[in-house]
């Protein structure tokens, strides 16, 4: 083969030069190139090796359907594998190169396994790496994962950035060709708006490699796109691809914004939701399978006619164009037009008449019943074999070696049904066109033109002005004028003879199916044999379909072979499921700018910048930024922590609690509303009191827990965890919306319009009075688990009695831009009493030492109330969300985990949390292989106390309650220790201390 540009034609800049480098070497193409065509304007051919064989592999198609001309584009941190050259457009400074292929795409030591293909057959990794069982680790997995893959993805951060769109519109058209422009536009003469993308640079979808000189369609293209861009309402989108179509009519799209990299942002993720969507994706040209089809320099007969005409390359000086269908004959006259040798094998009887009579007529020739069987040349065509076709399909014995230097083929074509399956609309076989085609829709959608199956443009055009204007008046518009058509004729065909295979008596030639994953005709017969029958275990079990194309020009033919070899038809045999991305997208276009530090919002309390002033190390809770701890004079965090939980116990603490999840709950029916959903008895709660209450799920595990207020006879106010309130709130409003709308009941999210200072300890009762003079503190006025409203250090607040330390103590909410105000006034009210802040570390410490549970923790998806021992909170005699699932044996079974105390032998020994514990005679320290020892259950809190004076720990256990004194053994790395498991309550079990 012998590409070149010609001297005239093509839609590229002619008058400017652009330069780029291809494995190292500097050449040059012009503005409007692809890679693609640049290659080929400068003779490259060989552009990548196979995955499996790392056969010579070239050029294939002119678009996205490209399964062979992947390449590694850009380098370092800017670097993108299995990019497709079809693709990508040239710019000035472009560097990419050949993957797969070491040390060169010339010279490959890999093309070793194409002298070994006999053993990379079909299912290969299924059958080879068995035996030695032992080697699977220390010799299969490691040269496996060091061969899997193409390119190399960087090992950099993305620099670039990627910007992210939300827009909804009454008609989405995915496709700029002629059908999905003439629907466009008839749906914006209604007044509609429209929003149209096209993967290209450009509008007009197939007439882009037409010659512009000879048709009308060019102009048609022009004088409709500029009408579109006339109208306020429509939006047009070139370089944007449709990667996938979602329920209710929701669609995802990839904006290519600029020409190379570097340039912020690059690409654009746009979130689209429409009232109807008009699908004009057009249809993929199939090749054809036979013995040498993927050599360089083969190539479909559309990307041929493309090349010429759009780029104004000539793939070669003389072209075979190898048929079982009419379309390739335009290929054929346009390259015989510009001077290229150009002969048809058409695999048809001869025909009187439609496009093989013309290319008679033109002095083409043109062999009927003939197939291609052999080509010659490794790395570029040189020749191809000509021989007679049976009836049969089967290629007669002997054949003519025909001189060449390209191959055009065509196998017909294959509707882009794509986004059609993931709208999961089914597919139909249409069997005169020899394709699937879209059957029945599930969404508000429409396909036309091609992607449907109506390859006449006339017929294309009729049937999209007629789907714009049903589309606008579905969404309540009038039609509009209808648009004027191009003066288009389209000759009448002659039926296609859908040879799927060339099969060559005698001859052991490759002919593949699948091109990227090296899927060969020989794989199909052989995984049917092997009883694969079945297309999804026939799909997973060759790779046929499964590349990073999808099988856009593979699937067909594939499915075909394979209802030969069974004995079926097509239909009987099916199709796979197309999956999105539609192509591939990236990670970084996924992501957007939500990375780092933006990957999730920052939500810091009010009085964060107190904290940072006096030193607060910070951790990261549901979002949130709380404080840690605060060292002092260079303490260490166990330091800070022992000085902060002493405070405490012994005086006042202060801690930042404004980040609890908080919720208003009012309405007539709010108290049964609650009742439903806490295992709690809620509908008694007086007004003016607290109740701890949990949550649990349709299967009676524990998922949150917080405190309920009533502050009037229909307004609850109710907190959750700080990692939970979102997911409380949105599971309340489900079952008020979904289960329960009969109630009258609303919910009001409020967790960060209060600021909460939460106090705690002996002295935390006047420290309130000297903040709170006129709201009464004494136990009487102001028992234990209740809640008062009143003036604190002059604002308005809400003052709950609780604690979570086992302290006496106060939650006060205030509003949040007063609460830094309140929490500066506590801590000078404070200064008397040693006032310490204290962080969650501390807190945590606090709680555990009274056995207070932490959702989460103590906690996971298999723990019930009555694990916890709270099951004298569990109201019995109501029903409540979980309730039945309590009441199964199994959540009543003696032997489950429960929740204990655990005091190690050693009293400094503090056990890691996840620790696993076992009964029994001492175990060795924990093995990294070696034999599995039964655990009774494991560690889910584990401290140090200062006020205890020694370490401790709360876990789960295997019938633990009835295991009060008992010793657990506890295997760690190199040590084994022993604990005694105890009441879960380390500190004032009688509860003195928080009812004082």
């Amino acid at each position: 083969m012998t590409a070149f540009r010609l001297d005239r034609g093509g839609r590229i800049d002619r008058g400017r030069e652009l330069t780029f480098r291809w494995n190292g070497r500097m050449l040059s193409g012009h503005p409007g190139d692809t890679l693609a065509s640049a290659l080929l304007a400068n003779d490259v051919l060989l552009v990548a090796r196979s995955l499996k064989y790392h056969r010579p592999r070239g050029i294939l198609s002119a678009g996205s359907e490209e399964p062979n001309a992947l390449v590694q584009l850009g380098t370092g941190a800017r670097t993108e594998p299995n990019t497709r050259a079809t693709q990508i457009l040239l710019f000035e400074g472009l560097d990419a190169s050949a993957q797969n292929c070491w040390p060169s795409v010339e010279t490959d030591f890999g093309a070793v396994n194409s002298l070994l293909s006999r053993l990379f057959v079909a299912g290969f990794y299924y059958k080879t790496f068995m035996w030695p069982r032992r080697f699977w680790t220390r010799v299969y997995e490691p040269v496996i994962r060091r061969a899997a893959g193409l390119g190399r993805a960087p090992s950099a951060p993305d620099p670039d950035e990627y910007d992210k769109i939300h827009a909804h519109v009454d008609v989405l058209v995915a496709g700029g060709g002629p059908a999905g422009l003439a629907a466009a536009l008839a749906a914006a003469r209604s007044g509609a708006r429209v929003l149209i993308a096209d993967e290209q640079p450009e509008f007009g979808g197939g007439t882009l490699s037409l010659l512009e000189d000879k048709r009308t369609e060019p102009a048609w293209v022009a004088a409709t796109v500029a009408e579109l861009r006339a109208h306020a309402d429509v939006q047009l989108l070139l370089r944007t691809t449709v990667f996938a179509y979602h329920d209710h009519n929701y669609l995802s799209l990839v904006e290519r914004r600029n020409g190379g990299p570097g340039t912020a942002p690059g690409q654009r993720l746009w979130k689209v939701r429409a009232k109807r969507v008009i699908l004009a994706t057009g249809a993929h040209e199939r090749p054809i399978v036979f013995p040498g089809n993927d050599r360089p320099g083969v190539m479909l007969a559309s990307a041929a006619r493309a090349y010429l005409n759009r780029y104004g390359i000539a793939i070669g000086r003389k072209v075979v164009v190898f048929t079982n269908n009419d379309s390739a004959y335009a290929a054929a006259q346009d390259l015989h037009g510009r001077g290229i040798g150009v002969e048809v094998v058409d695999a048809r009887p001869a025909s009187g008449g439609g496009a093989a009579h013309q290319a008679l007529a033109a002095g083409i020739a043109v062999r009927f019943a003939s197939a291609i069987v052999d080509v010659k040349g490794a790395k570029r065509v040189r020749a191809v074999k000509v021989a007679g076709l049976a009836g049969d399909g089967r290629a007669q014995a002997g054949g003519d070696w025909l001189d060449a230097d390209a191959v055009a083929m065509s196998g017909g074509w294959s509707p882009a049904v794509h986004l059609f399956s993931h709208s999961q609309g089914k597919l139909e076989w249409n069997e005169a066109l020899a394709c699937f085609v879209p059957g029945r829709s599930v969404q508000a959608e429409r396909s036309v033109g091609a992607c449907r199956g109506t390859f006449s443009l006339r017929d294309a055009l009729v049937e999209a002005v007629d789907a714009g204007t049903a589309a606008a008046r579905a969404c309540g518009f009038e039609p509009g004028a209808a648009p004027g058509l191009p003066p288009v004729q389209d000759e009448p065909a002659d039926p296609i003879r859908p040879v799927w295979q060339v099969a060559v008596p005698g001859r052991s030639g490759k002919a593949f199916v699948d091109s990227q994953n090296d899927v060969t005709a020989a794989d199909v017969a052989l995984a049917a044999r092997e009883g694969f029958e079945s297309i999804e275990h026939f799909k997973r079990y060759t790779t046929a379909g499964m590349a990073t194309d999808q099988g856009k020009t593979s699937n067909v033919n594939a499915l075909a072979i394979l209802s030969g070899v069974t004995g079926r038809v097509i239909p009987q045999t099916g199709t796979t499921t197309f999956r999105p991305p539609y192509t591939p997208v990236g990670f970084g276009v996924l992501a957007g700018r939500d990375l780092g530090e933006r990957l999730e919002p920052v939500r810091i309390t009010p009085m964060h910048a107190w904290h940072v002033t006096h030193a607060a190390q910070f951790e990261n809770v549901g979002q949130w930024k709380r404080p840690w701890y605060y060292p002092r004079n260079g303490e260490d965090l166990h330091a800070a922590v022992a000085r902060e939980c002493k405070a405490v116990r012994a005086s006042l603490g202060v801690v930042d609690a404004s980040t609890l999840g908080k919720i208003e709950v009012t309405g007539p029916d709010a108290a049964e509303f609650l009742d439903r959903v806490y295992a709690s008895l809620i509908a008694n709660l007086r007004v003016g009191r607290c109740r701890y209450g949990i949550l649990c799920g349709e299967d009676g595990m524990v998922f949150d827990d917080g405190v309920i207020a009533r502050l009037v006879q229909d307004h609850f106010f109710i907190t959750t965890t700080t990692g939970g309130a979102a997911h409380v709130s949105d599971w309340m409003e489900d079952l008020l919306q979904t289960e329960w709308p009969d109630l009258r009941v609303y919910l009001t999210p409020v967790t960060e319009q209060w600021a909460v200072t939460a106090v705690a300890g002996p002295k935390s009762r006047e420290l309130l009075r000297r903040l709170a003079p006129a709201l009464p503190a004494d136990p009487e006025s102001f028992p234990f688990m209740s809640v008062r409203e009143g003036a604190v250090a002059g604002v308005p607040a809400r003052v709950f009695r609780v604690s979570f330390s086992g302290e006496l103590g106060y939650e006060i909410h205030v509003p949040s831009d007063r609460g830094l105000a309140v929490w500066e006034a506590a801590m000078e009210a404070g200064r008397r009493f040693d006032i310490t802040p204290y962080g969650t570390e501390a807190m945590h410490v606090l709680r555990a030492e009274k056995g207070y549970i932490i959702i989460g923790q103590e906690t996971d998806c298999t723990v019930t109330p009555l694990d916890l021992g709270l099951d004298w909170m569990v109201s019995k005699p109501r029903d409540f969300i979980g309730r039945r699932s309590l009441a199964r044996p199994d959540t009543n079974r003696p032997d489950r985990k429960q929740l204990v105390g655990l005091l190690p032998e050693d009293p400094h020994a503090v056990l890691p949390e996840g620790a696993h514990l076992v009964a029994g005679e001492r175990p060795e320290p924990h093995p990294r292989y070696g034999r599995t020892i039964p655990a009774l259950g494991h560690v889910t809190s584990s401290y140090w106390s200062g006020n205890l004076g020694r370490s401790f720990a709360l876990a789960l256990v295997k019938s633990g309650r009835a295991r009060f004194g008992e010793s657990v053994w506890v295997p760690l790395e190199g040590r084994t220790l022993r604990a005694r498991i105890v009441e879960p309550v380390f500190w004032d079990p009688e509860g003195r201390a928080q009812h004082v």
